[in-house]
C-alpha cells in the first residue's frame, strides 16, 4: 500500500497543473473568466502537498527500504535498437527539495496573481500559460533520464516567451520574449549536444543507470577520461543559456516586460533555476572534469560581478531586482565551480549552492512581489525618480520589501546570510590549498566585492523606493492603496520565510544532510564554521546598508556630484558594461547581414536557375504548340505525313539492299 501510494504521488505533483490548464483552456471561458485562477491555486496546493508527502514520508521511507530514490514508470517512449526512453518519473533528495520549493512559491505568486492581473483582457490566458510553465518545471525535475529533461527544459522555455510577451501588444514585451526565446536556444544546442555524447559513451540516458552506479563511470574514466570535459562543457553550456550566464545573460533583465508575477516566478523558483540544478544533477560527471568546473566558478564570478555593477545604476525597480537575480545566480555557479577544488569540497560546494537557491527563491519572490505592488499602488510607474516615501503609504509592501532586502543583503541570521556565507566559507577553502589555490583566491575577491556591492545596491533600490520626501506619480492618484488582502498574504508568508527559513535549515544542517542522501554525489566530511569569512561577510553588510542609507538619505547631493565626475562609468554600468551593445554591433549585425546576402542569393540565384529550369519545358511547348492545336484534322494530315515518310524510307532501304 505504501508502495503504491508512493509511486502516484509522483505523477499527482505534474499532473495538477497540467489539469489546471487544461480546465482553464477547456472550461475556464464558459465557466467564468474571473475564476481562472481557482484551478491552478488549488492544483498547486495538491502538487505542494504530494511535495511534502514525497519529501517527508515516501523518500525517508525508500532510503530506510535501501532505495536512493522514488521512481514511476508511465509508458515505454522510444525503443528502437539500442535507444530505450521510457517515461519513468524519479524523485530522489534533490528533486524532493527542488519540488517543495517549486510548488510552495508557485502557488504563494498564484495567490498574489489573482489579484494583481484582475481585470487583464488575457486573465485566463495568463494563468493556463503559467499552469503549463509549473507542469513543465515540475516535469524537469521529476525526469528519469536526459532526454527527457530536454523535452521539458524545452518546454519551460516555451511557456516562458509565452509569459513574458503576455503583453504581446507592447513592442517591448514582444521584443523580450523572443530575445530569451533565442539566446535560451543558443544554450540549448550545447546541451543537445552533451545529451547525444553521453548516450554515445554510456550506452544509456537513464539517471538512475548512470548515477546510482559508479562502476559505469569508473569504465569510461579507465578509458577515456578525457570525453568528461566533452560532456561537462556542452551540458555547462545548456545551463548557461537557462541561468542566465555570461555571455548569455541579456536576456534575463528584458524579461521584466513580462507581468510582475511572471517575473518573481522565473527569478524565484522555476526557470532560471533549471541550469543550477542540471549542473548539480550532473556532479557525478563534473568531478571528472576540474578544469571544466574552474570555467563554472571563473563564468559564475565574472557573471555575478558585471551583473552587481549594472544594478548600481539602475532606476527601475524590476531591473535592480533583474540583475540581483543574475549576481545571484553567479554565486551558485561559483559554489558549484569550488567543487572542482578538491575530493572533500565537491559535496559541500554542491550542497551550498543548492541551498543558496532554495533561500534565494523565497527572498527574491518576496522581493519582486513586494516591487510589484509598488507598481499596483503607482499605476505602472516602477522608475524609483518618479516615486519615494512610501513607508506610510504602503506599510505592508514597506516591511516584506525590508525582509527581503535584508536577507538578500547578508545580514547576519537572515536566510541570504547563511546560504552566502556557506558559498563563501567553501570559497575560501578551496583557495587555501591545491594546485588552484591562486585562482579560487581571485574568485573569493570577486565574491566578497560583489557581497559588498549586492547589500548597496539593494539598500539603494530600499532607500530611494520607501524613504525620503512622500512622492507619488500622477498615474498613482492622490491615495495610493496598500496591498489588498489576497496580494499581502503571499508576501507575508515569503517575508518569514526570508527571515527564518535559513535559519531552521542552515545552521541545524537540515537541508544539507538531506541533500546528501542524492545518489551520486560524492562522499565528504563535516564543514567547519568558517567564522573570519562570516565574520567579514556581516562587516561587508553593514558597510553597503551604511553606504546607501548616507548616500541616498542623508546625503543625496554626493550622488549627483559622483555623477558628474564619473560619467563615463556611470553611463557604462546604467547600460550594463555595453555587453548588449557589443552583442549586437559584433554578432547580431554580421549575423543579419549574412542572413541578407543568403536571402540576396536564395532570391536572385537559386530561384532564378529554378525558374531557368522550369522555362525549358514551357520553350519546347510554344514549338510544338501549333500542331498540338486539337483540331482532328490537323492530327490526320500529320499521320499521313508521319506514313509517307516511314514508307519512302523504307523503300529506300529496300532499294538500297539489291
Amino acid at each position: 500500500m505504501i508502495n503504491w501510494l508512493n509511486e502516484n504521488v509522483l505523477w499527482l505533483i505534474p499532473a495538477a497543473p497540467l489539469l489546471a490548464c487544461l480546465w482553464i483552456v477547456l472550461v475556464g471561458q464558459v465557466v467564468g473568466r474571473k475564476y481562472a485562477h481557482r484551478p491552478l491555486v488549488l492544483g498547486l496546493a495538491v502538487s505542494l502537498t504530494a511535495s511534502l508527502y514525497l519529501l517527508a514520508f515516501a523518500l525517508p521511507h525508500e532510503l530506510k527500504e535501501g532505495h536512493h530514490a522514488v521512481t514511476a514508470p508511465i509508458y515505454q517512449w522510444i525503443n528502437v535498437g539500442t535507444i530505450d526512453v521510457p517515461v519513468t518519473l524519479r524523485a530522489d533528495a534533490m528533486s524532493a527539495l527542488m519540488l517543495t520549493m517549486v510548488t510552495s512559491v508557485s502557488l504563494l505568486v498564484a495567490i498574489f496573481a489573482s489579484s494583481y492581473m484582475k481585470g487583464d483582457p488575457g486573465y485566463p490566458r495568463f494563468f493556463a500559460a503559467m499552469s503549463l510553465f509549473v507542469f513543465s518545471m515540475c516535469m524537469l525535475v521529476l525526469a528519469g533520464n536526459f532526454l527527457l529533461l530536454f523535452v521539458f527544459w524545452e518546454a519551460v522555455g516555451l511557456c516562458s516567451y509565452l509569459l513574458i510577451g503576455f503583453w504581446f501588444h507592447k513592442p517591448s514585451a514582444a521584443a523580450a520574449a523572443k530575445k530569451a526565446f533565442v539566446v535560451n536556444r543558443i544554450g540549448d544546442f550545447g546541451l543537445i549536444l552533451g545529451i547525444f555524447l553521453i548516450w554515445q559513451t554510456f550506452g544509456t540516458l537513464d539517471f538512475a543507470t548512470l548515477f546510482e552506479s559508479p562502476k559505469l563511470i569508473n569504465g569510461i574514466l579507465a578509458g577515456q577520461p578525457e570525453i568528461f570535459h566533452w560532456i561537462c562543457i556542452l551540458l555547462f553550456i545548456g545551463a548557461v543559456g537557462k541561468s542566465a550566464q555570461f555571455p548569455l545573460q541579456v536576456w534575463l533583465p528584458d524579461a521584466m516586460e513580462g507581468p510582475t508575477p511572471v517575473s518573481a516566478l522565473i527569478h524565484a523558483a522555476t526557470m532560471v533555476t533549471a541550469g543550477v540544478y542540471l549542473v548539480a544533477r550532473c556532479t557525478p560527471f563534473f568531478v571528472h572534469a576540474p578544469y571544466v568546473q574552474m570555467t563554472v566558478a571563473g563564468i559564475g564570478a565574472a557573471t555575478a560581478l558585471i551583473a552587481a555593477i549594472t544594478a548600481l545604476t539602475q532606476y527601475d525597480l524590476k531591473r535592480v531586482l533583474a540583475y540581483s537575480t543574475v549576481s545571484q545566480l553567479g554565486y551558485m555557479f561559483m559554489s558549484l565551480g569550488a567543487a572542482g577544488a578538491g575530493e572533500g569540497l565537491a559535496l559541500h560546494a554542491v550542497t551550498f549552492a543548492m541551498f543558496h537557491m532554495f533561500t534565494h527563491a523565497f527572498f527574491k519572490a518576496v522581493l519582486f512581489l513586494s516591487a510589484g505592488s509598488v507598481m499596483h499602488a503607482m499605476g505602472d510607474v516602477i522608475d524609483m525618480r518618479r516615486f519615494s516615501g512610501l513607508r506610510k503609504a504602503l506599510p505592508i509592501t514597506h516591511w516584506t520589501f525590508l525582509a527581503g532586502a535584508l536577507a538578500l543583503a547578508g545580514v547576519p541570521l537572515l536566510s541570504g546570510f547563511w546560504s552566502k556565507d556557506e558559498i563563501l566559507a567553501v570559497l575560501a577553502a578551496a583557495s587555501r590549498g591545491g594546485e588552484h589555490a591562486g585562482f579560487y583566491g581571485i574568485i573569493l575577491g570577486i565574491a566578497l566585492l560583489t557581497s559588498l556591492m549586492t547589500a548597496f545596491y539593494t539598500f539603494r533600490a530600499y532607500f530611494m523606493t520607501f524613504w525620503g520626501e512622500e512622492k507619488f506619480p500622477e498615474e498613482a492618484g492622490h491615495h495610493p492603496h496598500d496591498a489588498p488582502p489576497a496580494m499581502a498574504g503571499p508576501l507575508a508568508i515569503l517575508a518569514v520565510a526570508a527571515l527564518a527559513i535559513g535559519l531552521l535549515t542552515g545552521p541545524t544542517h537540515l537541508y544539507g544532510h538531506y541533500l546528501h542522501h542524492t545518489p551520486g554525489l560524492p562522499e565528504g566530511h563535516e564543514f567547519p564554521i568558517d567564522w573570519l569569512m562570516m565574520g567579514i561577510s556581516s562587516i561587508l553588510a553593514a558597510v553597503g546598508i551604511g553606504a546607501a542609507y548616507q548616500l541616498y538619505v542623508v546625503s543625496p547631493r554626493i550622488v549627483e556630484n559622483l555623477q558628474q565626475r564619473l560619467s563615463l562609468a556611470y553611463q557604462a554600468s546604467q547600460n550594463g558594461l555595453y555587453i548588449d551593445w557589443f552583442g549586437y554591433k559584433f554578432i547580431a549585425a554580421p549575423l543579419r547581414g549574412l542572413a541578407k546576402i543568403c536571402e540576396f542569393f536564395d532570391k536572385w540565384v537559386i530561384d532564378t536557375l529554378v525558374d531557368c529550369v522550369g522555362f525549358i519545358p514551357g520553350l519546347f511547348g510554344s514549338i510544338i504548340r501549333p500542331v498540338q492545336n486539337g483540331m482532328v484534322q490537323n492530327y490526320a494530315v500529320v499521320m499521313m505525313l508521319g506514313l509517307v515518310v516511314c514508307l519512302i524510307t523504307v523503300l529506300r532501304a529496300l532499294a538500297g539492299t539489291h
